[in-house]
């Protein structure tokens, strides 16, 4: 008795326990939702910072900063400096310096090697050449520098004004994309205009009538002759006086 109520409750609890497996089974895994984000975990962080970069054995570029922070977690990392940097590069020949940035912000994605600087933007080379802009990109891979928005270059007497360029990162080979007007400016010309604005004019020299005087004033216009004509006069009149006296 025993083994048969044991066969009968094999043969019905089997096949139930079989449609369950099989339900259970046609169900979706749930998906997996991470708690935060990798994007937002900082990895690195330092404050007033100073790197010097080399590459194949020579000093490449140097870069200071007062804060940084580093975010290696991301799809594409990067390094942020919210407060602003300097980079200095190098020529790879001499090691000399061969130009200069700073920007207000700035920020490195590691593996496309490019930087970003925004927020009065001052780039200078060794020639002298200056560089203002609110964006720039330098793309390391390629040394190239570019920038998307309204520039101004100061080369020697001349400002360039662009809406867009690109450059070596030397600030010596320039492409506009537009070039919205050239303007020229020479040092000599303005110190003159400037000594010129400086110096009084006659009107201002001579000597102005007393202003207690109830004698009314009268105009410089008409002042002058009269004047000259008074003082004249009296010359003239005695040369022709004179013979009559004798």
């Amino acid at each position: 008795m025993l083994i048969r109520s044991l066969r009968r409750y094999l043969a019905v609890a089997l096949p139930l326990v079989g449609s369950a497996i099989l339900l259970f089974s046609c169900e979706k895994a749930p998906k997996v939702v991470p708690s935060s984000s990798t994007e937002v975990v900082m990895t690195e962080y330092s404050e007033n910072l100073s790197i010097t970069m080399s590459e194949n054995g020579r000093k490449s570029y140097h870069f200071t900063t007062p804060m940084m922070e580093g975010y290696g977690l991301a799809r594409d990392p990067y390094r942020e400096f919210r407060k602003g940097i300097k980079i200095t590069l190098f020529d790879s020949d001499t090691g000399a310096e061969s130009a200069s940035l700073v920007a207000n912000y700035a920020i490195f994605y590691e593996d496309r090697k490019l930087w970003e600087v925004k927020g009065d933007v001052v780039a200078t080379n060794s020639d002298g050449r200056q560089l203002f802009t609110s964006q720039l990109f330098w793309n390391q891979a390629t040394h190239r520098v570019y920038s998307n928005v309204d520039s101004k270059l100061v080369d020697g007497d001349e400002v360039h004004h662009c809406e867009g360029f690109e450059s070596d990162e030397q600030m010596k080979d320039w492409t506009y994309r537009k070039l919205k007007g050239v303007t020229y400016v020479n040092e000599e010309q303005l110190e003159k205009r400037s000594d010129a604005s400086a110096e009084p004019s006659t009107e201002k020299v001579e000597p102005k009538e007393n202003p207690r005087s109830n004698v009314p004033r009268r105009t410089t216009q008409t002042s002058r002759p009269t004047r000259r004509s008074e003082r004249a006069l009296p010359a003239r009149s005695r040369e022709r006086t004179a013979p009559e006296t004798l």
